[in-house]
């Protein structure tokens, strides 16, 4: 495995991927950096810190969602600026130190040019995804880094490259395909794809390949990122005309290292992992799909919806049945089938019906109805657009439709995790490969790497 040139400078293809709200930041980025590789920190509502060294955790003040969504992005921007200095000072001005964002978060292009503006000479690039994000290319061009759009097919590429991309050939670092059935976090799958059907990565990463050549970007590099473990098991890649030059990305692994910032109850639930544990669910307020640990908090998310009925306001057809939903035991029409499964909800303690933007009620408990309302009520607009709380970054600052409580709140969701919260009862994300934590020996007897440690063991196959 030879070094290659990121970001203007000769770096082991190494990346560290970048994960939101505070799970990469700057020391670990810096040290992955160190390492000789390019780390990545989140830029996605990163910590800032008080006087004491203790996270700065967002408190909302203002009356309305539109006032806590500009709080949200003042809190985005300090905390970018307090995680590049960071990365960039533990770099030791090795490596590349790159930043993160996802391009459906809340102002992702203020964060871009708070954050770029500010650090000028401490990011080197900006990897983006969650979307497709045209704007990438000219912002990064405008303050001197390179940019990697975040991509799970040639198509993808190539709608990019003619809106947007091709009037900043010089910034384009490298393209990161990021493969949508094996990665952690939220995953690129279209319409097209189906979500239990996994595709091998190798045919989709030589047509990527094969795009980039016909556009004369022979020499940038594909990130290959999603399913990566074993460095070995990609030997054929490293020099396969058809997909070099690549580079590759690990998402999961770096969670468990000495400078990852996640809890110990984390890491410790890492290691009994078993194959199966993590899964793709539709359950994101962003409307993708999403990899994340099967638990209990995924698995009330479930019982919602498989507690639900369609109605109608007037009867008809089959749906003739009256029923009483909500405190003011407003009535609707369902069949005579979900009125019995209704009933027997109810009987469980399931008493709350809330209705979803389909058409449909979810039947939940009376504490888990409050909680729901009061997290839709709380909104800080984190999301471009929002199916949980129907807000939306526009001059009505709504989606215009009724918000699905079938969804939750991913900021409180994400910084409650990250900041100590059992991770049971929280969203877990990690890539699907994270079992093998309990079964490689290198993290047996419950060993956690330095960053510096998990770099070597990479270089030697492993």
């Amino acid at each position: 495995m030879q070094p290659l040139v990121i970001s203007g400078k000769e770096v082991a293809p190494l990346v560290e991927g970048g994960k939101g709200i505070a799970v990469s930041n700057g020391e670990s980025s810096g040290a992955w950096a160190a390492a000789g590789g390019i780390g990545t920190f989140s830029g996605v509502n990163a910590d800032s810190f008080d006087g004491n060294g203790n996270p700065i955790l967002p408190v909302y003040h203002g009356r309305t969602r539109r006032d806590r969504h500009e709080e949200l992005l003042a809190y985005a921007i300090q905390g970018g600026l307090v995680q590049a200095r960071i990365a960039h000072d533990v770099s030791g001005g090795e490596g590349r130190i790159h930043m993160n964002v996802l391009w459906e978060m809340a102002g992702a292009e203020r964060v871009l040019h708070g954050v770029l503006g500010g650090a000028k000479g401490l990011i080197h690039g900006v990897t983006c995804g969650a979307g497709m994000p045209y704007k990438i290319a000219q912002i990064s061009a405008e303050y001197g880094v390179y940019y990697y759009p975040i991509v799970s097919s040639a198509r993808a590429f190539r709608a990019l490259w003619k809106r947007s991309y091709n009037k900043y050939p010089e910034w384009l670092g490298g393209v990161v395909y990021e493969d949508p059935w094996r990665a952690g976090g939220h995953n690129g799958l279209s319409n097209s794809e189906d979500p239990h059907v996994p595709e091998g990565p190798r045919p989709r990463v030589a047509e990527l390949r094969k795009v980039m050549n016909e556009l004369g970007l022979n020499i940038v590099p594909i990130v290959m990122a999603g399913g990566v473990w074993y460095l070995r098991d990609w030997a054929d890649w490293i020099e396969d005309p058809d997909i070099a030059p690549i580079a590759f990305q690990y998402g999961t692994r770096p969670l468990l290292t000495q400078e990852s910032p996640i809890s110990k109850e984390w890491k410790t639930r890492l290691m009994t992992l078993e194959e199966g544990d993590v899964f793709l669910n539709k359950f994101s307020p962003t409307g993708f799909y999403s990899s994340a640990v099967r638990n209990p908090f995924l698995q009330e998310l479930k019982g919602r919806s498989d507690r639900q009925v369609a109605f109608v306001e007037e009867p008809v057809g089959e749906l003739n049945e009256e029923f009483k939903i909500g405190a003011r035991g407003r009535k609707v029409f369902v069949t005579a089938a979900d009125k019995s499964r209704a009933e027997q909800w109810v009987t469980e303690g399931y008493t709350e019906g809330l209705r979803t933007p389909d058409s449909t009620v979810i039947f939940v408990s009376a504490e888990k109805g409050k909680q729901i309302q009061t997290d839709q009520s709380d909104c800080m607009g984190c999301l471009s657009q929002c199916q949980f709380s129907n807000w939306a970054q526009n001059e009505g600052g709504t989606t215009g439709r009724r918000p699905d409580p079938r969804s939750y709140c991913i900021q409180k969701t994400l910084q409650d995790i990250v900041h100590g919260d059992p991770v049971d009862e929280q969203l877990m994300f990690a890539g699907h490969n994270a079992y093998k934590f309990r079964d490689d020996p290198f993290y047996s007897n419950g060993f956690i790497p330095t960053v510096k440690e998990l770099v070597a063991r990479l270089h030697t196959g492993d």
